[in-house]
């Protein structure tokens, strides 16, 4: 397994990858930075955690929009089986934030 360093909105983060894949990570990593810092930009600085949280909401939903025009089929879990008792409260509190927030600009 490799190992690759990256920086996300001017911070180092080691990433364990698979052997040979260290340019993929390296690439994908430069666009997820250029998510969090455009968030980062609409929204100010709230800590990395919620920066990337929001990012990641982000890509979630051009990914969702881009299945949904090529016609693929959209199926999110009913329930996720391990997580952690009250995840599913605290992903509605950032929801319920990011559209306050959003509201606001």
């Amino acid at each position: 397994m490799a190992t690759v360093t990256v920086d996300i909105n001017g911070r180092p983060y080691a990433v364990g990858c698979a052997d040979g894949q260290e340019d993929r990570v390296r690439v994908l990593a430069r666009q997820f930075d250029a998510n969090v810092r455009q968030v980062a930009a609409d929204v100010g600085h709230v800590g990395d955690l919620r920066l990337f949280l929001m990012a990641a909401l982000v890509l979630a939903d051009e990914l969702h929009e881009a299945r949904l025009a090529v016609g693929g089929e959209i199926t999110l879990p009913a329930a996720v089986p391990h997580a952690e008792p009250g995840v599913a409260e605290a992903l509605n509190a950032v929801a319920a934030r990011i559209e306050k927030i959003a509201q606001s600009l």
